[in-house]
């Protein structure tokens, strides 16, 4: 279900549709899109990314609350899930690889915005599984409420963003291969995905292959859901990790190793992994 927020852009989808009232001054209508692969885990035609293979087994799908997501999320949470160390360089990053003037598709969003707020985008859709958070949310022009472990299907046509973003929330999906074949459906060519996240998560919804996991295989992790899908460029991984305790750094060898397979706490470590429909622009 596509919700609009408050005042948004006009939305122009390629079939009339036929829009009613629902909470938040919001419109809706129904998603359109074929599903990239069916319940035989076999290829079907579809203008999303080709699913080469299957990264996780049933067992690493699995999750400790079984419950229907939206029943988890039913009620807003207006916190923020990472420290201000992990959102400044977040922020940092999409300054660095997000255009003015980009139509941006921000994933698995909250009532948080990480975009940098002196640049201006031409349009933000945001995507959840709270309303009343997505409505708090100040750079979205509209957003949609579905559950991507229920439904992969992404309400937009194909082609049609310049950038994806999906932040400390890739933990969750159950689904992964075709929710990344069809944020390449709906990129522009050249366009770019950016999945970001630390150490934080709700134990009992993260998937059994995320929990049972390490900083450094959930890294492997992601950059295996990109290379599953044919046509997004070679992953680039990104690592910020911070010194334990707010003391000076250990560059020793243990020390960085200890960090990187996430055994030392502190404050929140940062991770992105990044890859490009087809071709990363010269201009980046």
């Amino acid at each position: 279900m596509l919700t609009f927020h408050p005042n948004p852009k006009p939305w122009h989808p390629s079939t009339p549709t036929n829009f009613s009232s629902i909470p938040f001054k919001a419109r809706s209508f129904p998603s359109r899109i074929a599903n990239s692969i069916n319940e035989k885990n076999e290829p079907k035609q579809s203008s999303a990314g080709k699913i080469k293979r299957l990264v996780l087994t049933q067992e690493g799908r699995t999750k400790f609350n079984a419950y229907p997501d939206r029943e988890f999320y039913a009620y807003p949470r207006f916190v923020t899930h990472v420290d201000s160390g992990f959102i400044s360089t977040l922020t940092d990053l999409y300054r660095e690889r997000l255009s003015p003037g980009s139509e941006i598709l921000d994933l698995m969003s909250s009532w948080v915005s990480h975009l940098p707020k002196e640049i201006e985008y031409k349009r933000v859709v945001g995507h959840g599984l709270n309303a009343q958070e997505l409505a708090k949310n100040p750079r979205l022009d509209y957003f949609f409420v579905k559950d991507l472990n229920q439904d992969q299907k992404l309400e937009s046509d194909s082609c049609n963003f310049d950038a994806v973003l999906c932040t400390v929330s890739v933990q969750y999906l159950q689904y992964p291969e075709k929710v990344f074949a069809e944020v390449f459906r709906v990129l522009r060519p050249g366009g770019v995905f950016i999945v970001s996240f630390s150490n934080r998560l709700f134990y009992e919804k993260a998937i059994s292959a995320w929990r049972d996991g390490t900083a450094y295989s959930r890294v492997q992790l992601v950059v295996q859901y990109f290379q599953c899908v044919e046509g997004f460029t070679q992953p680039e991984t990104i690592r910020k990790l911070p010194a334990t305790n707010g003391a000076q750094e250990d560059k020793g060898p243990l020390s960085w190793i200890a960090r990187l397979l996430g055994f030392l706490s502190g404050s929140d470590p940062f991770y992105a992994v990044i890859a490009y429909k087809n071709f990363k622009p010269l201009y980046e």
